[in-house]
């Protein structure tokens, strides 16, 4: 069953509640897919007035936040085995190359990784624990964190939730067309801005005085 008709059988309120703990787990460290999850679940409630797309923002925002300070206080207690760990349990996730360019995106953004790394699925997943493997400082830590999820949690909502309403006459007289239009045109807004937080990050990262440091300093106390 598709994840959008398996949508339209559950309850608002679980609705909300699956939307806020599937991010909140992808963001502590586990490798689910909150974005796929979130993208359809704004879709749908674009199509049913029982689901409201603030509660929903505001329940996947929250998630991501809560998600993401346990998985910092976890990786800040386990360290580099906790990684190792997690390598042997998820290879294609935690292997060495995804831990590697996670490792470097810390080195280059700083506390900038943790904001925009939201609108990466792969920093979204290290985000959390990497910083705190790396001792990133917590109130810096929380800052990005809580800008990031809202961001990208309420940001993503809405541009999805309007492609819904907008394409609401399509769904109605084309069916399945409307919903594949809705769906590449939420995705490519979504790109979009990705491309927009890297490129943001990327200029954040070369104006600062730690770019021009050859040996940077993943972890400060």
């Amino acid at each position: 069953m598709h994840v959008q008709e398996w949508l339209e059988t559950v309850p608002a309120v679980s609705i909300y509640l699956l939307v806020g703990v599937v991010i909140g787990l992808e963001s502590l460290g586990i490798p689910l897919p909150g974005e796929i999850i979130l993208v359809s679940s704004a879709l749908l409630a674009s199509q049913h007035g029982d689901i409201d797309p603030v509660v929903l923002g505001a329940c996947a925002s929250a998630g991501a936040i809560i998600g993401d300070s346990i998985g910092y206080a976890i990786g800040r207690r386990g360290g580099r085995p906790l990684l190792a760990w997690l390598g042997g349990r998820f290879p294609k996730h935690f292997g060495e190359p995804q831990i590697a360019l996670a490792e470097r995106s810390f080195e280059k953004w700083g506390v900038w990784a943790v904001f925009f790394g939201r609108f990466v699925a792969l920093l979204r997943i290290f985000a959390g624990p990497l910083a705190g493997v790396l001792h990133m400082p917590y109130w810096k830590f929380l800052i990005a964190n809580v800008l990031g999820g809202i961001v990208w949690a309420g940001g993503t909502t809405a541009v999805i939730y309007s492609v819904g309403v907008v394409a609401e006459a399509w769904l109605k007289r084309f069916s399945w067309l409307g919903l594949v239009a809705a769906v590449l045109i939420g995705l490519t807004s979504m790109l979009v801005l990705k491309n927009r937080a890297k490129k943001a990050g990327q200029q954040s990262a070369a104006g600062s005085p730690a770019a021009a440091e050859p040996d940077p300093v993943p972890a400060v106390d």
